[in-house]
């Protein structure tokens, strides 16, 4: 990554689940990508409907693009104990738009606060370790437009340079020319301008448009 590039946090591509037992508790941990708070409550409320039975129903989220809005519950452990801890390892973890759910079933022993915080933290931390984990980062909006005579050679040319350049190409939009959209990092628009400069001998010069927090091809 370029010194100039920000660094946001990642989420997880899909929701995963792992079970921790602990003197006998059972501790379900089910971890799910959502895009907004209403999502996360969708999430939770579906573990304790599936987990009906279950004593405890402990929670965190992160949410927002700089994973700014954070929410956790305890949901009758002894505070501190459980959902502080597990927002703790998404934190850590550098996460954001992502919602954890721990399920506890008690198993007779008490595990006293300590061993809480360790079970819950743990339960997190090995559904993480099984999670695609997807790196997010600043891409700002490159169009071209092209006439339909060199649609196909400049595609060609802007699908060869997206992939040197780890930029992303979308399927062009035809209409009175084509329309070519790239998503490019920030400190290769100058390099896009003068490949278009030297492809089209000046004619076609890309104009700037909006800035989004996409998903690398990067691991």
């Amino acid at each position: 990554m370029s010194a100039r590039e920000r660094s946001y946090p990642s989420t997880i591509a899909a929701a995963v689940t792992r079970e921790l037992v602990e003197r006998k508790s059972r501790f379900i941990a089910h971890i799910a990508p959502i895009a907004s708070v209403d999502e996360a409550d969708a999430v939770i409320a579906q573990e304790k409907k599936r987990l009906w039975d279950a004593r405890h129903h402990c929670s965190a989220m992160i949410t927002g693009v700089l994973g700014d809005h954070a929410r956790s519950s305890d949901d009758g452990e002894p505070s501190g104990t459980a959902g502080v801890p597990m927002l703790e390892v998404l934190r850590r973890r550098e996460l954001t738009d992502v919602v954890a759910v721990v399920t506890r079933y008690f198993g007779g022993v008490k595990l006293g606060a300590g061993g809480l915080v360790r079970a819950y933290s743990t339960a997190v931390s090995d559904a993480l370790d099984e999670a695609v984990i997807v790196h997010r980062r600043a891409l700002r909006e490159m169009r071209v437009s092209v006439p339909h005579a060199e649609a196909g050679r400049i595609e060609n040319i802007l699908r060869d340079w997206a992939t040197a350049h780890d930029a992303l190409l979308d399927p062009p939009v035809y209409a009175a020319e084509a329309l070519f959209t790239l998503w490019v990092p920030a400190q290769t628009t100058d390099a896009l301008t003068a490949a278009m400069a030297s492809a089209s001998s000046g004619s076609l010069t890309p104009l700037p448009g909006s800035t989004r927090i996409l998903p690398s091809s990067r691991t």
